[in-house]
């Protein structure tokens, strides 16, 4: 029995040590933050629609071309990355190919509609055509901040009418956007 004391002692003492509570750290281990570098200036992709409509009783295609333009001046979002500008191009043609409109239009284009903010730091985003109104064609504007992930914009409507003339407001409607690019992207919140 005196042979089994040690054993007994040691296996005692092992078996305290192991119910032993272990100490938690409250230290937060986690990477520095080290913000991105500016890249190259980024530029949205060039972007084309084209869309048939019948108005006044003719036909009549509509084409959209969104460019990204170096000569316009770069903005930077508020980490400092620069993003060129864009000049947007409307032309609508009648059915025998003559021209009915065409211009070409910048940030600038809209710049009475805009505060300071959107004039210095904001991009045009793109020009889109929404219907037929009693007023002629609308279009949809979006004059935005440059960052993708920024849901920060001022939308404009745009309409052409009859003679081809011009006449910009603001959107109060926000029906510019196109549903079948952006299905399943909407949240509901509270649903």
């Amino acid at each position: 029995m005196k042979r089994y004391i040690p054993f007994i002692m040691v296996a005692g003492l092992i078996a305290f040590g192991a119910c032993k509570e272990k100490k938690e750290s409250k230290d937060i281990i986690t990477t520095k933050y080290v913000p991105k570098k500016p890249q190259a200036p980024i530029a949205m992709p060039v972007d084309t629609k084209t869309t048939h409509i019948t108005w006044l009783d003719k036909p009549y295609t509509i084409q959209i071309d969104r460019v990204s333009d170096d000569s316009l001046k770069q903005v930077k979002d508020e980490n400092g990355q620069p993003y060129f500008d864009n000049r947007v191009s409307v032309t609508i043609k009648r059915q025998d190919g003559s021209v009915f409109f065409k211009k070409v239009f910048t940030k600038a284009s809209f710049s009475s509609y805009i505060d300071d903010t959107f004039r210095n730091n904001g991009i045009l985003a793109g020009i889109q055509y929404d219907e037929i109104g009693d007023r002629g064609l609308e279009f949809s504007v979006v004059v935005g901040m440059p960052d993708a992930l920024d849901d920060v914009f001022v939308p404009l409507e745009l309409v052409i009418d009859r003679q081809g003339a011009i006449s910009i407001s603001r959107d109060d409607d926000m029906d510019m956007l196109d549903y079948d690019d952006r299905e399943g992207d909407f949240d509901e919140e509270g649903v």
